[in-house]
């Protein structure tokens, strides 16, 4: 992986690749390459993200399009059959927190609705995706989604980040944005493909501490860099 930080730029990129001479591997659309973003909990997946956003890129949330997701009518039919109305909160949506209790010591349950939520997470993605190409000049797209190589959804990518941050910094993060104690955050991760091996297997890594101009930076040269492997795997891009 190449690593960006406050470092000389490293030399030409050497992206996993299972064609010979080609060094795009994902699903290019229209033109514009499928960037994942990874990372820990509390690592700033999210605000990495929206730096590629800033750059003119089309960023796909996943916690937004599962947002979206529990509030179709037919998924709130669903979870009130099979929870009663103990899962739906007095304005009517869904209360994912009543949900995620039900589930949490339920692998049978989780499977279920995950069969019910996930298809149509991927369908909202592929919709906002096709509108944005539609709207405007779109430089890539970011796929935001926290568990991608968990689903599989890696090898739709033609390059993946990881977001990389200190353990003690995201506990302090989480600690303050959703009043999580320092085990909980570990207790989590433990359910998830170790964060070292999405480290190996991502193709690029950045650093994201106290500094956002650094951050930007990087952002940038990682943008920069995979834009360049799409034009020299397919110069009629240009």
């Amino acid at each position: 992986a190449e690593v960006y930080g406050e470092m000389p730029l490293p030399g030409k990129s050497e992206l996993a690749s299972t064609e010979a001479g080609s060094t795009i591997t994902g699903i290019v659309i229209s033109g514009k390459p499928v960037i994942g973003i990874v990372g820990g909990i509390g690592s700033g997946k999210s605000y990495i993200a929206d730096l590629f956003g800033q750059l003119g890129c089309f960023v796909s949330k996943s916690d937004e399009h599962v947002h979206d997701a529990y509030r179709r009518p037919e998924v709130i039919e669903q979870v009130r059959k099979w929870w009663g109305d103990e899962v739906i909160s007095p304005d009517g949506e869904v209360d994912r927190r009543a949900i995620a209790r039900r589930v949490f010591n339920d692998p049978g349950a989780l499977k279920r609705l995950e069969a019910l939520i996930h298809p149509l997470v991927g369908q909202i993605r592929d919709e906002k995706t096709q509108e944005a190409l539609k709207s405007g000049d779109v430089k890539a797209i970011i796929w935001d989604i926290p568990l991608l190589y968990e689903v599989g959804l890696d090898g739709h990518c033609d390059a993946v980040v990881f977001v990389d941050a200190p353990l003690e910094l995201r506990q302090q993060r989480v600690m303050q944005t959703r009043g999580w104690q320092p085990d909980e955050l570990l207790r989590r991760e433990k359910s998830q493909l170790p964060l070292d091996k999405k480290r190996e297997l991502a193709q690029y890594i950045v650093h994201n501490t106290a500094d956002a101009a650094i951050a930007r930076r990087q952002v940038e040269a990682v943008l920069s860099r995979i834009l360049a492997q799409v034009m020299d795997a397919d110069p009629g891009q240009g």
